[in-house]
């Protein structure tokens, strides 16, 4: 269940302005969103586009990533990585927060480029927000 971080101005303030630095980071940032475990947008990039669908997909998507981790007794789920023939897609919880950041990039960044600035913007977010 969410804390609300959701509804919370100063949160989704500085969220935003996170991910347009994120996009000045990256030029290959494509769209970037910001959501709650379970499914609210708290913010994106680029600020227009509509996030709620996406963000109740990708907390699915990383709920089905921490049940197979779990399942196979693997240990924590630590990123979900989606190719596509245009780009892919890097997904990863913001530590001690209950946060998943989700970011497209195109096939400029390598995967492990976009992994690198997604965990990097990631660990700017918990801290801003502790």
């Amino acid at each position: 269940m969410s804390t609300g971080l959701h509804l919370k101005p100063e949160v989704v303030e500085t969220a935003t302005a996170l991910l347009g630095d994120m996009k000045a980071a990256a030029s290959s940032l494509m769209y970037a969103a910001l959501l709650t475990d379970d499914g609210f947008d708290v913010a994106r990039y680029p600020v227009e586009a509509d996030g709620e669908r996406f963000a109740g997909m990708a907390s699915s998507m990383q709920a089905l990533g921490d049940a197979v981790t779990h399942e196979l007794k693997i240990g924590a789920s630590e990123y979900i990585i989606i190719a596509s023939g245009t780009g892919h897609v890097v997904q990863l919880r913001v530590p001690a927060q209950e946060l998943v950041l989700s970011a497209l990039f195109d096939n400029d960044a390598t995967v492990g480029h976009a992994l690198a600035i997604t965990r990097s913007f990631a660990q700017k977010t918990a801290e801003l927000l502790t």
